[in-house]
């Protein structure tokens, strides 16, 4: 338990008592004057309540407050540093693809595609971190929005990594109703670990939205059953070898969680298939 949250239940511990006391001498009080029976107990009941309350609420403003402010200036603080982060990741990333087109020397161009990877590691942070304090500080951007196109949209983020994977999308025209930054980030997410797990060599994968049910399917070594009931723990990797933190399978499954998405994964002998079901979230 940090420092903070246990000042904090200690303090407002200490004030319930004190308005408790406050409240029990008032209603002693009252009833010496009024007396206690049918009459007389509803009214003085709702007035210890009222004492109460009010009590209580003056008490945490003036207490709580200066703790309340230290927390709105962090939250400033760090969603002002996160926005002036974009700038050298943005600048680094364009740097690397203009460097990519002038460079020849193989070792040159391989210490930079591993400068290049890096800063999309580093950008992949940057963008969960975004998202995350946007949706604990922020309010999250509920919306309807077109399935396919989003998955485009997606996809052209992957248009440099993607190698000679080919990609087949099968979606017709759906709207969808949610938070329309998480579904992205997850559909990111998705689309990345199909990439990363895909074979070196004919890479597949096949996105597909049929009957309610939207399904990512990528060619490449068959998940371990053994692991389907951890894959979406916090920093579990089925190939450590991969680059990455084992984040992104669990904020995927944290927002299907928040919006009602059951997920599940199929291993088949040639590839994975990612299964999820969009009926409650599709438009009216």
């Amino acid at each position: 338990m940090n420092y903070k949250k246990k000042n904090f239940i200690i303090t407002n511990s200490i004030i319930i008592v004190f308005v408790l006391l406050l409240s029990l001498l008032l209603n002693y009080y009252i009833t010496n004057i009024f007396g206690f029976n049918k009459d007389t107990f509803i009214p003085i009941t709702i007035a210890v309540l009222g004492f109460g309350l009010i009590l209580y609420l003056g008490l945490s403003k003036t207490i709580f407050e200066p703790l309340f402010k230290s927390d709105e200036n962090l939250q400033k603080t760090v969603k002002e540093t996160l926005h002036e982060l974009n700038i050298p990741i943005s600048t680094i990333k364009l740097n690397t693809q203009m460097l990519e087109k002038n460079l020849t020397d193989e070792k040159e161009l391989k210490r930079l595609n591993r400068i290049k990877l890096a800063s999309n590691e580093l950008l992949k942070l940057y963008e969960n971190m975004e998202y995350q304090i946007k949706k604990e500080i922020d309010r999250v951007d509920v919306a309807d929005f077109d399935l396919k196109e989003l998955v485009f949209k997606s996809l052209e983020k992957f248009e440099d990594i993607k190698r000679d994977i080919k990609i087949d999308v099968d979606i017709e025209n759906i709207q969808l109703t949610t938070d329309i930054n998480g579904f992205e980030k997850m559909i990111d997410n998705l689309i990345s670990n199909a990439l990363k797990y895909n074979l070196k060599e004919n890479g597949f994968i096949k996105i597909k939205f049929e009957d309610n049910i939207f399904t990512i399917f990528n060619a490449g070594k068959e998940i371990d059953t053994k692991n389907l009931f951890i894959i979406f723990d916090e920093f579990f990797q089925e190939d450590s070898s991969k680059n990455g933190f084992g984040l992104g399978l669990k904020i995927v499954k944290e927002f299907c969680d928040k919006s009602k998405i059951a997920i599940k994964i199929e291993p088949t002998v040639n590839g994975n298939k990612f299964i999820l079901n969009l009926k409650n979230i599709i438009a009216d």
